[in-house]
């Protein structure tokens, strides 16, 4: 069934400003959360990243509340994210969904100065249709007694997985322990392992789940991979980005040193180039990420602080300069492009020491990732081993086969 925006039961003033956003036709977790959360049903979302599930909860969570509107001075519904970042970019979709909705909306978050506190207290104090939060700052607040959440009516968990990773359990519980018993949540997700089960069976009464294409990266990604020795991945970052004109790339580095040194390295080149990491004080995150929109900077070099909910169209190459330690997180990475039914590229590079993680990526995705030769100019690369013949190497073997990280005479990398 071709399904479009208008066959919901979402109040008319959402549709003027799905109109005047141009959005006409539901993304499979659109079709399947909207009817189930106008219900008023809880749900359990698992969906990749860039499917669409920030409008799958916002726009039924808008209509409920233009049909049921908050008490006095009351939230009405508060979303939980892990980082700034996306807590930013849910409250910019929520403000132009809302356009036409007269709805309000507020973005809590740590990293501001005494004034930016000031705005976030009136928000919470005087009421607001919705509060988009990280867990940390919402806390403060809480801690404090002012937060009007005695008549909450949703709650929304976003990126569950990822706000566990980082260490925030006990803050989701702290926040759930102050909000009514009585309430309608939501919880999205892009992977469901045990914790994120146990979570929701604390949380959640009798939800209904979704599922939609689980720990796979979107068709529309060319993933490539190169053998490289860490001596080689400057230069080979340099020929990729010189190669031909690219106007959006991301470069995934695990550690901010990597980040900053990476930055420093492609300065010299003719792309404008900016770092994303913890380091960086609040509004110049916000800079470097409006940069990056606007595409005023062409190049993002970036921890996976911007893994996860950065929704930005038209990043035609993400480059993973090392592998995450969590195989989960390499679909988070590549999920920056391609977004939608756009197309894009991704390149891993992987070192001999890291081929144990890059199988595990492998088995997750169910595929095989096409090996791709060093250009002349680098030298040649390590060989890359299978998986099968990976499994036979005595536990020593791999240690043996990276000892001295680029020292002794390199092998031919197998073209695949």
């Amino acid at each position: 069934m071709d399904l479009k925006f208008k066959d919901f039961k979402l109040d008319e003033k959402i549709f003027e400003g799905l109109d005047a956003m141009g959005f006409e036709k539901p993304t499979p977790i659109q079709q399947k959360a909207i009817p189930l959360i106008l219900e008023g049903k809880d749900l359990i979302g698992i969906a990749q990243t860039g499917t669409g599930k920030t409008a799958a909860y916002l726009l039924p969570v808008m209509s409920l509340l233009l049909s049921n509107p908050r008490a006095e001075n009351q939230i009405g519904a508060l979303i939980i994210a892990p980082t700034r970042e996306l807590a930013l970019q849910i409250d910019t979709a929520f403000q132009g969904f809302a356009y036409f909705a007269g709805l309000s909306s507020a973005a809590i978050y740590g990293g501001g100065d005494g004034a930016g506190f000031d705005v976030q207290k009136k928000a919470l104090t005087s009421g607001t249709d919705v509060i988009i939060a990280t867990p940390g700052k919402l806390i403060s607040h809480l801690n404090l007694g002012y937060v009007k959440v005695q008549q909450l009516h949703t709650l929304i968990l976003d990126e569950a997985d990822k706000m566990l990773d980082m260490g925030f359990m006990d803050d989701i519980n702290k926040i759930i322990s102050a909000l009514p018993k009585k309430r309608q949540t939501l919880l999205f997700s892009a992977t469901m392992p045990p914790r994120i089960r146990e979570l929701s069976a604390q949380v959640l009464h009798e939800p209904e789940q979704i599922n939609i294409a689980i720990s796979q990266p979107a068709a529309g990604i060319f993933q490539g991979a190169f053998m490289v020795y860490d001596m080689q991945k400057v230069k080979l970052i340099k020929h990729l980005l010189q190669s031909k004109p690219l106007k959006s790339v991301i470069v995934f580095c695990s550690k901010k040193t990597e980040v900053k040194e990476i930055e420093k390295e492609l300065q010299g080149l003719s792309l404008k180039v900016q770092s994303m990491h913890s380091d960086l004080e609040q509004t110049e995150r916000e800079n470097v990420m409006n940069n990056f929109r606007n595409r005023t900077t062409n190049v993002l070099v970036a921890t996976d602080i911007v893994s996860r909910g950065i929704d930005i169209d038209g990043i035609e190459l993400v480059i993973n300069y090392n592998l995450p330690s969590d195989a989960e997180d390499y679909i988070h990475r590549i999920g920056r492009t391609a977004r939608g039914s756009s197309t894009g590229v991704a390149f891993t590079f992987v070192n001999p020491k890291e081929l144990g993680n890059f199988h595990k990526i492998e088995s997750l995705i169910e595929r095989e990732i096409k090996k791709i030769q060093l250009p002349e100019s680098l030298g040649e690369g390590p060989a890359y081993i299978s998986i099968e013949d990976y499994k036979k190497m005595p536990r020593s073997g791999p240690s043996r086969h990276s000892k001295g990280g680029n020292k002794g005479r390199p092998q031919r990398n197998n073209k695949k």
